[in-house]
């Protein structure tokens, strides 16, 4: 929320020593304290939680038992331990001996390789359904028309929500996880063969021969390192960056890759941690707990999902981005610790930089976005909302989810359009000074960041307990608790900005 035309003069703008400090040691304080709340009534609730979900014993931390009950975490720790760490490892092996001694043949040595990956992974069954998907979509797009092309997308990717399917394809596999890898592998898919349909129908696929441009197709699809969970890289960036990597000679920097090692084993570190110290995802099964808690832990609980989702994602997204970066080619951004995202545009653009450069190159731009007036833009927006729903799944949660996010980013823009025009902003230059307005921004910022943290545990923990964060806040703490929670993330979005103001 830019309060006036100077959004970069505002970041600018540095406050006195002592009310940085302040604002730290409030948000800190804060975050370290709830925390400790959290941990207190995990520790209370220790012996109920493990009678019902059946915690694991610890091997992490000594005499601390692990929640295993967040499905993503333990579903992907399972299959890295399982093949997906080996698999991985291979496609290593081959890109640097082929970038080694045979550059040209790079890319579709690597595209076997990962088909053959893909074989080993979800079986010959779901390969078949993966190439199946993706001919269907090369098919359409020789048509050459966005409209085609995207409602084919939509099509396939509803074949993945459609219970008879389901059904067939669950007695392809032993066990439900085998099941629940391919639906992630073909919706991750999906945003690749619409990324390249879209491209060949706007005419920049370079290739011009139809058996040329379907391997690339393949190529794109099965490169490995984000096959199974991402990040997001569009096929302009994947293709433009594979040719120049032809003439690529791997140079690998021990100390940067030792130092990346040591990065994610840090991040796996403190992931488990708090899986063993604090039992935030058992707890929020419980609305009892919910209920009885202290302000102070559900605060921290509030906190916790959003730093676990955070840690988690940074795990997911960055152990492929160091083998891009390997192979040459530059990922996208990793997210940006939720602990400095105050405003909801913010968190678009800054967490899931690949999903947001997708959304933006496919659906936003193309429905004219900003470039057309307010009406337009609200469209755009919502439509990339309602995708972003819909390949998610399109739950009732998702829905309020998606809903919440898109008004926060339509306010935003509103109140930022509004603020630039001139006798706004002449107003508003006179009325207040530089720091004024970093305060003013702050000061609405807090609002922004108070739905947006509703919105996360509406996304990770479902309608339920984002209802019971609503009553406990606004209706049974009006109006002390609600002022009190503005107070906080006021200190909260000072520290956002002044990490984007050193950052710039």
């Amino acid at each position: 929320m830019r309060c006036s035309r100077g959004a970069g003069e505002l970041q600018r703008a540095s406050l006195p020593s002592w009310e940085l400090a302040f604002y730290l040691a409030i948000t800190v304080g804060f975050h370290f304290y709830s925390f400790h709340e959290v941990y207190k009534v995990s520790r209370n609730y220790e012996e109920d939680l493990d009678a019902e979900f059946g915690f694991e014993k610890g091997f992490f931390i000594w005499g601390f038992k692990k929640d295993p009950t967040d499905f993503e975490w333990s579903f992907w720790t399972e299959w890295v331990k399982l093949l997906l760490l080996w698999t991985l490892l291979g496609h290593i092996i081959i890109s640097q001996v082929t970038s080694a001694f045979l550059p040209k043949f790079r890319i579709w040595l690597l595209m076997i390789y990962g088909m053959l990956a893909c074989f080993f992974t979800v079986g010959c069954k779901g390969l078949a359904l993966i190439l199946l998907h993706v001919f269907i979509s090369y098919a359409v797009a020789q048509l050459q028309v966005p409209v085609l092309s995207w409602l084919c997308s939509t099509l396939l990717l509803y074949s993945l929500q459609m219970d008879s399917l389901g059904k067939i394809q669950k007695r392809w596999y032993e066990t439900e996880n085998e099941y629940f890898l391919l639906l992630f592998c073909l919706a991750l898919c999906n945003l690749r063969y619409t990324s390249f349909s879209l491209e060949y129908c706007w005419d920049r696929v370079s290739p011009q021969k139809h058996c040329i441009s379907f391997c690339w197709l393949l190529a794109y699809v099965f490169y490995y390192p984000v096959f199974h969970n991402g990040p997001i890289i569009c096929f302009d960036d994947f293709s433009n960056q594979m040719r120049r990597a032809e003439t690529f000679v791997p140079k690998t920097d021990l100390f940067c890759l030792l130092l990346s090692g040591l990065r994610i084993f840090f991040w796996w570190w403190l992931t488990e941690s708090m899986l063993h110290l604090m039992y935030i995802h058992a707890i929020q099964h419980q609305e009892t707990i919910l209920e009885s808690a202290s302000y102070w832990t559900l605060g921290g609980l509030g906190f916790a999902h959003a730093l676990f989702f955070y840690m988690k994602y940074l795990l997911l997204y960055g152990i492929p981005s160091i083998i891009m970066c390997l192979d040459g080619i530059e990922p996208p951004r990793l997210p940006r610790c939720t602990s400095s995202l105050y405003s909801f545009t913010g968190t678009w653009r800054e967490f899931d930089v690949g999903l947001h450069r997708w959304l933006v190159r496919y659906i936003y731009v193309p429905l004219g976005g900003s470039r057309h007036g307010l009406l337009r833009m609200m469209f755009s927006s919502a439509m990339a909302f309602s995708f972003v729903c819909y390949w998610h799944g399109g739950h009732n949660f998702m829905l309020n989810w998606a809903a919440l996010n898109w008004a926060g980013v339509m306010t935003e823009n509103i109140l930022k359009m509004v603020c630039s025009i001139s006798p706004a902003q002449e107003i508003i230059e006179r009325s207040l000074s530089t720091r004024m307005q970093r305060r003013a921004h702050a000061a609405l910022a807090s609002v922004a960041t108070t739905l947006l943290i509703l919105s996360n545990l509406v996304f990770l923990c479902g309608n339920q307990v984002g209802m019971i964060y609503w009553n406990r806040t606004f209706v049974q703490g009006w109006p002390w608790i609600p002022i009190a929670v503005l107070a906080y993330f006021y200190c909260y979005a000072q520290v956002g900005i002044e990490y984007d103001r050193v950052k710039n």
